[in-house]
């Protein structure tokens, strides 16, 4: 497979596409591969645009480096500003304000029974597994109710990385977090990115007859922060690293070296030239975090004063500006895809159906899917042009674009924004009052938008 029509244009906004839903036949499995291909899907926790190091970042991360530059890195790929809603719309090709999803969620988040991408591919032949962060519903709402065959990890959102303990908030009466196979576990005294990196090796390793789906969700570098000398150290170079973005970048490299031995492990066991890697952040980086009774009050007198570093995005975690739901990402399958870069906008919901292309998967998905599937474009065989609309709803906000325009709208005053992100990606200028026109055309955009949201 070979791509071509990739614009190298760094940071700017270059056109976007209306593309096919659903899947099509075998034809996309690469010719002589007789198995469907692996699927390894990788999302940091609250992982800014700058700290990674092929962005030019003072975090070291040489593992994801090479599979950036090795594969294709994604200049525009955007999820949503907050982890909940960017994991539903990854597993249900959906955008999470079609359940209602606006922000992290408790109970029934998915509809038991709904398609995800676990139950598509195990239906599809796969063996599934989740290592690490689930944050898609609490108990009884865990993942092998939604199509995973194996579980392992953390139900919540911020849990300790020692005690592995959730943060306990009114409301909560279970501080317990950490499970396998959706039964509660404890290893604590481990931390939590060894034992999701173990647990990624141990689903490559074993010895089956069917292709896998792992999903390694880890949970750094989300605060609360808390990492061993090793990791610490590799920073002693770096003096004047401000000490919470230095416990920040040891936890970024921890990982990296996580993500480095699962590598080796398909390399070991000869399964890597047969696996897609797809490394995405759920969102962007946050700016900051202290509490002084979470954790049992654990890290009161461990302000993390800085944390991510969104840097030239404007915004951070929570926010629809740029900086808070562009991210980090990229495809790497060697042997099959070229390194190159693609500039043109994605949405974390692509990647449902276009992971059934992928894999050949040839039954009808639901026609009300908001992923597209971009196969066609990341091979070459098609290019990217025209336009597609995006859409992003918080408890603050509305955010749409469509091609260079991007409106955002306050929930609770109606104060509108308007940006040319191919001439202003920073989002400096607000232009709504020079282009009325456009934002009358943005509005019907939103409301259709809105027509299909819980």
């Amino acid at each position: 497979m070979k791509l071509n029509n990739l614009k190298l244009l760094g940071l700017s906004a270059a056109g976007l596409i209306t593309l096919p839903f659903g899947c099509t036949d075998n034809s996309t499995v690469p010719a002589g591969t007789t198995d469907k291909p692996n699927i390894l899907i990788i999302l940091p926790d609250d992982l800014g645009w700058a700290d990674v190091g092929y962005h030019g970042s003072d975090v070291r991360t040489p593992n994801i480096d090479k599979l950036a530059k090795t594969g294709i890195m994604f200049q525009q790929h955007y999820v949503m500003p907050t982890c909940t809603p960017s994991r539903v719309s990854l597993m249900t090709g959906l955008y999470p304000s079609r359940y209602g999803v606006l922000g992290p969620a408790y109970g029934e988040v998915i509809d038991l029974g709904d398609p995800t991408l676990p139950s598509i591919l195990s239906e599809h032949g796969y063996y599934t597994a989740i290592a690490g962060k689930w944050h898609m519903g609490s108990p009884p709402y865990t993942p092998l109710k939604y199509g995973f065959l194996s579980s392992y990890g953390y139900f919540d959102g911020q849990i300790d990385p020692y005690t592995h303990e959730y943060k306990m908030e009114a409301g909560f009466t279970e501080r317990r977090s950490w499970h396998r196979n959706d039964q509660y576990l404890d290893e604590s005294g481990t931390h939590v990115t060894d034992l999701i990196t173990a647990e990624a090796i141990r689903i490559i390793e074993q010895d089956r007859d069917e292709p896998f789906f792992l999903y390694v969700a880890h949970h750094v570098p989300h605060f609360p922060l808390d990492e061993p000398h090793e990791w610490m150290s590799v920073y002693d170079d770096v003096p004047l690293m401000q000490p919470s973005r230095r416990l920040f970048a040891a936890s970024v490299t921890h990982m990296d070296d996580g993500i480095g031995q699962i590598i080796d492990a398909l390399e070991r066991t000869g399964k890597r030239d047969n696996t897609v890697i797809i490394f995405i952040s759920d969102n962007g980086g946050q700016h900051s975090w202290h509490s002084m009774t979470e954790y049992h009050g654990n890290y009161a007198d461990k302000p993390h004063v800085v944390l991510g570093n969104n840097y030239p995005l404007r915004g951070w975690k929570t926010e629809l500006y740029e900086g808070g739901i562009r991210v980090p990402a990229f495809i790497n399958w060697r042997g099959q895809l070229e390194p190159g870069v693609i500039d043109f906008p994605v949405h974390i919901s692509d990647w449902l159906p276009t992971l059934c292309d992928v894999t050949g998967y040839n039954k009808s998905l639901r026609p009300d899917l908001d992923g597209r599937n971009i196969w066609p474009m990341i091979t070459g065989e098609r290019s990217f042009e025209g336009t597609r609309p995006t859409y992003w709803k918080t408890n603050a906000a509305y955010a749409v674009r469509d091609g260079r325009w991007k409106m955002l709208v306050n929930r609770n005053t109606n104060n509108v924004e308007l940006y040319d992100l191919e001439n202003d990606f920073r989002e400096n200028n607000n232009v709504s009052s020079a282009n009325p026109e456009i934002v009358e055309k943005m509005k019907d955009l939103l409301e259709e938008f809105r027509k299909s949201d819980r």
